[in-house]
């Protein structure tokens, strides 16, 4: 069964334009074509790169949050309650009106009280700034290096100044060395951030990052196995070039430098709609989609190809929505946030919250000792008969 599956799977018809067969991709006179075989290789690499970026993050990125600011957040610790700690769980987070004074009856407190330990207890669970600091050092680094070497890797390559150079001679275009490392490293970066998604901090548009790396792992897989090598280069440059400036603009966030942040803001936002919005759609899938039709049989693959890439730009119009939002916001306030972040700016409006009713329960016990040191030391001004009150 799994063998005709196989069989199936890998029907010629499916991946290859019409007359073009499998054994003319074999490796011939030190020519080496791409192989379905190299791509079992990115599930390891992705594996060391998750433990490279946690002593990036423990020996690299921590020390630099220190040194621009960032501080380890020490959180308040909150009195153990199995009853709230239950409902918490299995329940709501947020409790109401009523579930609270419920719940006070039953564990013998006051509203307010259990107002104030669901509080705490959700700040518990709230993302401290060196942890998203540190996951943004990582992709920006990644992401950095991988363009350097993406540059590095096309500068000299016809396919980017003609891009009718993408199909010539397709299928038979060999793999070089360094179009099938700029390939691994990519995808294997993409299985990494799969792989970590439970423990990364969760943003309101997860499932949109889900969507994201799986259709960047499927549409590099399959382009590998169809040999769309040189037009998969390109599209990964292209988006790989904005990411660098979120990830920095985000840094300089968390750190609290705000006008640089805005600064990286907004060239991130320039250079994602010029590279994203523009020469993606008008360009790349204008000789993916428009220009084979002219020179080539359609067939499955490259329809299949095309398909994915629209994919890929709907999430990049998605984005790209959400982008103009923070354009606006900062506009209008003057200010930068992340419009993905509505849960963590609840966080941080509660842990606000929290400390200005300790401020104020201090502020009362403050005044509640000096009023008894007071009486204290003028109980002769007490008239007799009201010493008891």
């Amino acid at each position: 069964m799994f063998q005709m599956f196989k069989e199936w799977f890998w029907l010629e018809r499916f991946w290859l334009p019409p007359t073009i067969k499998w054994s003319d991709l074999e490796d011939h006179d030190g020519l080496v074509f791409v192989k379905p075989s190299h791509l079992c290789m990115t599930i390891p690499y992705a594996f060391v790169l998750i433990i490279i970026r946690h002593f990036f993050e423990k020996f690299i990125a921590s020390p630099l949050a220190k040194t621009i600011g960032i501080k380890e957040e020490v959180r308040k610790k909150i009195i153990p309650n199995t009853v709230l700690e239950n409902f918490f769980k299995h329940s709501t987070r947020k409790p109401s009106q009523t579930d609270i004074y419920g719940l006070a009856k039953k564990c013998n407190l006051t509203e307010r009280q259990v107002e104030r330990w669901f509080r705490s207890r959700r700040n518990q669970d709230r993302p401290c700034r060196m942890k998203k600091f540190q996951e943004a050092c990582w992709r920006f680094t990644f992401y950095l290096m991988i363009t350097i070497a993406g540059i590095a890797f096309l500068y000299d390559k016809p396919w980017v100044y003609d891009l009718w150079e993408v199909w010539n001679g397709y299928p038979r275009q060999p793999l070089l060395p360094s179009q099938y490392w700029y390939y691994i490293l990519e995808m294997s970066f993409y299985w990494s951030l799969l792989f970590s998604l439970g423990s990364d901090i969760k943003r309101k548009d997860f499932l949109a990052h889900v969507i994201h790396h799986l259709a960047a792992v499927s549409l590099m897989s399959f382009s590998w196995c169809a040999n769309y090598i040189r037009s998969g280069t390109l599209v990964m440059i292209l988006h790989d070039a904005a990411d660098i400036w979120l990830e920095s603009a985000k840094m300089f966030s968390y750190a609290g430098w705000k006008q640089t942040c805005n600064i990286l803001f907004f060239i991130f936002s320039i250079v994602f709609f010029i590279s994203r919005l523009i020469i993606f759609p008008f360009w790349i899938l204008y000789f993916t989609l428009i220009l084979p039709l002219q020179y080539l049989e359609p067939f499955f693959s490259c329809i299949f190809l095309n398909l994915q890439l629209m994919v890929l730009q709907i999430l990049n119009l998605y984005w790209g929505y959400f982008i103009l939002k923070m354009l606006k916001r900062c506009i209008f306030t003057k200010n930068i946030q992340d419009v993905r972040s509505d849960d963590e700016d609840e966080y941080e409006e509660e842990e606000v919250e929290e400390e200005k009713e300790e401020k104020e329960e201090a502020t009362e016990g403050k005044e509640t000792d000096g009023l008894k040191n007071g009486l204290g030391a003028n109980r002769h001004l007490i008239p007799n008969g009201q010493h008891g009150c």
